[in-house]
């Protein structure tokens, strides 16, 4: 006799299905009405196109702010192509809700019960409350943050350039610095060199600095900062994310330093202060930015390793860094502290983490990882790289980074693609999987198998 599920249960499932494909097929349609336009003629520096599968590959890293390029941004597209990577980078940080929730504002309309969920989920809330408000809130300061470094960016690049070119710079690099993509338009005193040639200078890199890490704490954390000023009172979520992020800052720039001081390719000819600049600006960049102060394939074999770790941990929930994310690494370090003291139980400033907030962080980095391995012997096997530089390459793309080691030209089509679908799992793929996990708990299983003794270890 066939068993009839309950009419509330199965438009629960429906409705949580639904969301996740919003989020999945919206940021897959941005990205394919951007590689459209990519692919006109007028996208391209030289009036020819570059064909479909370099416009996917760019719109794809540009709506997911990733950063990886298949060459120099400013000598492969025109100033039409620049304003179409930005505008899919700006949409792709803030987040596809975000943007539909500012046309909502503008237009005066209601915003419905599903639309509230996909923007909750979007943004990392856990609750659909204000949901509006919190969108308002949101784009404001977004948008103020990004005024604010665009303005001190074009009075650094206004020394050296005209005002209109030093204020197209300054916007540029501003939002994709907030956004944490890692598209660069210096390519026309360079090509190729991102921001190599100012890794000394400290105008500009804090304040890529700044907005970097001020885009990768996440809104919810901001609304949280601002709202109360007394650390003591903030919950528990928002103090893991702002110590993590700072122990990750401060560890980036010791190993960065104690790795490459005298490497003669790096850090080895700067002084003092510059190497410390340098240093900074390369832990930074490493958490989902894409900005390359050092070149990358210079670095040492020990420093590439530490690089991967870092780029795979990314930034923090709903923020516009990607990565496993900056809590995730806290419960499974702590989880596994406690497990090897002999402890069952997970607890942080006298709170209790749940078993299962601790297997989904176990779920995400396992499958993060086993991916990264994957995408890196996929990629020496396919193309004339070794696995070091294609597990570097893989870890870039699943974790939105953008660093390279200088390879994403050279990849056959084959790794380009898979290249394309990492980039969108990192950014898409993770998100899904995460509001499964926010989701009512389901009513459990019909049956269950007796146990069994294995031995493990």
């Amino acid at each position: 006799m066939r068993q009839v599920r309950p009419l509330g249960k199965a438009r629960k499932q429906r409705r949580s299905v639904s969301i996740s494909r919003i989020m999945a097929f919206t940021f897959l349609g941005i990205i394919v009405l951007g590689a459209f336009l990519l692919t006109l003629p007028a996208a391209s520096r030289t009036g020819r196109s570059h064909g479909v599968l370099t416009a996917l590959f760019t719109a794809t890293s540009a709506t997911c702010v990733t950063g990886l390029v298949m060459g120099d941004t400013y000598s492969m597209w025109s100033p039409f192509g620049q304003g179409v990577i930005l505008l899919m980078i700006q949409v792709g940080g803030l987040g596809f809700m975000s943007a539909a929730s500012l046309a909502y504002f503008t237009l005066r309309k209601k915003i419905g019960m599903r639309s509230r969920l996909v923007m909750a989920e979007a943004i990392g809330a856990s609750s659909m409350s204000d949901i509006t408000d919190h969108q308002r809130k949101l784009m404001i300061r977004a948008f103020t943050v990004e005024g604010i470094g665009a303005a001190v960016l074009t009075a650094r690049f206004a020394f050296e350039f005209p005002f209109p070119q030093a204020l197209k710079l300054g916007v540029f690099h501003s939002i994709s610095a907030f956004c944490n993509a890692g598209f660069d338009i210096l390519g026309f005193k360079a090509p190729g060199t991102s921001l190599m040639l100012y890794h000394t200078d400290p105008v500009i890199c804090l304040t890529l600095t700044a907005l970097v890490v001020l885009g990768g704490l996440g809104f919810l954390v901001w609304d949280e900062v601002l709202r109360e000023h007394r650390p003591s009172r903030w919950s528990v979520y928002t103090k893991l994310v702002i110590i993590t992020t700072g122990i990750l800052l401060c560890t980036g720039i010791v190993l960065t330093c104690l790795l490459e001081w005298n490497n003669p390719k790096t850090l080895g000819p700067l002084s003092l202060g510059e190497k410390l600049l340098a240093a900074l600006f390369q832990s930074m960049t490493l958490r989902t930015a894409g900005f390359a102060g050092l070149d990358q394939a210079l670095l040492t074999p020990a420093s590439k390793a530490v690089s991967v770790f870092l780029m795979l941990i990314g930034g923090s929930s709903g923020s516009t860094a990607g990565g496993l994310k900056t809590v995730t690494l806290v419960v499974l370090i702590m989880f596994l502290w406690n497990r090897i003291r002999g402890r069952y139980t997970v607890s942080v400033f006298h709170r209790t983490i749940s078993d299962d907030h601790v297997l989904n962080a176990i779920t995400i980095f396992f499958l993060m990882w086993s991916l990264s391995f994957f995408g890196g012997v996929f990629i020496c096997a396919t193309s004339a790289v070794s696995f070091a530089d294609g597990l570097y390459e893989a870890v870039s793309a699943i974790g939105t980074v953008g660093l390279t080691t200088g390879i994403t030209p050279a990849l056959r089509p084959a790794a380009k693609i898979m290249i394309i679908l990492f980039m969108y799992f990192g950014r898409v793929g993770v998100l899904t999987i995460s509001f499964g996990f926010l989701k009512k708990k389901p009513a459990g299983e019909r049956f269950k198998y007796a146990n069994t003794d294995l031995l493990i270890g």
